[in-house]
């Protein structure tokens, strides 16, 4: 049985101090400068043109919080820090970081979403800074491919011949079903500006023979071709239940006899109480997209067999769906 909260824990809940001196410092590229060095607070003032006084509380701070160490006079970055902050880094996260600064403000006006239930963004961040979501494409597909081998192992895709990837963004799924499944060839449907970071990942995995793309919205584009398998992974959460239906009867619609829709999200329980982390991001989802949710498995089996799938299987608990055609 979980234990009680304690007032400590609820003012740790609600501080969120911490969060914003770290994306301040990634929004200031403050690790950087730091990469295999030992710098002063001087230093790194003068290489990013800050004001040293309130520079030396952030850093302070940043090393109470274990992202940076302090020996005397001198900071470096962590092993963490090394690894995950400095932009040079081939593992480098901090445009993850930086897309949910850039959505700082929308947080700000919960309350309002919340007595209005109006969201306070009509777009979402990627379609309003292109640019930064190109760049977050890049850290999710790195992040990605150390999981899509196991999900394409996990779908057993032996017999399929063609693939479509829905809102596919980098292709890491497409690109990891195809190494797992020779005579498999896929097609990433994505919007433009998208599939401008995806080619150029294709092309750097050699798959571009075997990888297809379509330019287009999902929502009021055909799908061209048909199809034995298709994959919806981390998409349902950005529209609301009816536009989500109509998706699953549009992809249904492109499949062959004995095809397969896979949904892979982030999903509710029954009760809607858990994964705790869903519950946040169901909230998150809020305020920054203009009619996004959160569902339960339930509500996406629904809408597969309104749409005509049959033998409808829930293939992991809260996180993955399949129905056949």
């Amino acid at each position: 049985m979980p234990r009680e909260l304690s007032l400590a824990d609820i003012f740790q809940i609600g501080y969120y101090w911490e969060t914003k001196i770290l994306l301040t410092a990634v929004k200031l590229d403050l690790f950087t400068p730091l990469k295999g060095e030992a710098l002063t607070v001087h230093q790194v003032a003068e290489v990013l043109a800050l004001n040293a006084r309130v520079l030396d509380l952030v850093m302070n701070a940043l090393v109470a919080m274990r992202v940076l160490r302090k020996e005397g006079k001198h900071f470096h970055n962590t092993p963490v820090a090394e690894r995950y902050l400095v932009q040079s880094s081939s593992e480098y996260v901090g445009h993850l970081l930086l897309l949910h600064d850039a959505e700082w403000n929308n947080w700000g006006q919960l309350e309002e979403t919340v007595r209005t239930g109006q969201s306070p963004v009509n777009q979402h961040v990627f379609e309003t800074h292109p640019e930064l979501g190109a760049k977050v494409l890049t850290v999710l597909d790195r992040i990605g491919r150390g999981s899509g081998p196991a999900l394409a192992q996990r779908l057993q895709l032996q017999e399929a011949k063609q693939m479509l990837d829905i809102g596919g963004g980098a292709g890491t799924n497409a690109m990891a079903f195809c190494r797992e499944y020779p005579g498999l060839s896929a097609t990433v449907f994505d919007l433009p500006q998208t599939l401008t970071v995806t080619k150029q990942c294709v092309e750097d995995a050699g798959l571009s023979d075997r990888i297809r793309f379509q330019a287009g919205n999902f929502h009021e584009d055909a799908f061209q071709g048909t199809f034995d398998v298709a994959l919806m992974s981390d998409i349902l959460h950005y529209q609301d239940g009816k536009t989500n239906a109509a998706l699953v009867a549009k992809v249904h619609g492109c499949l062959i006899a004995g095809g397969r829709l896979i949904i892979k999200d982030r999903f509710l329980d029954p009760s809607r109480t858990s994964p705790a982390w869903t519950t946040a991001f169901a909230v998150h989802i809020l305020v920054n997209t203009e009619k996004g949710d959160c569902f339960t498995i339930e509500e996406s089996r629904k809408w597969m067999e309104q749409a005509g799938f049959s033998a409808v299987e829930e293939l992991e608990p809260c996180a993955m769906i399949q129905g056949t055609k």
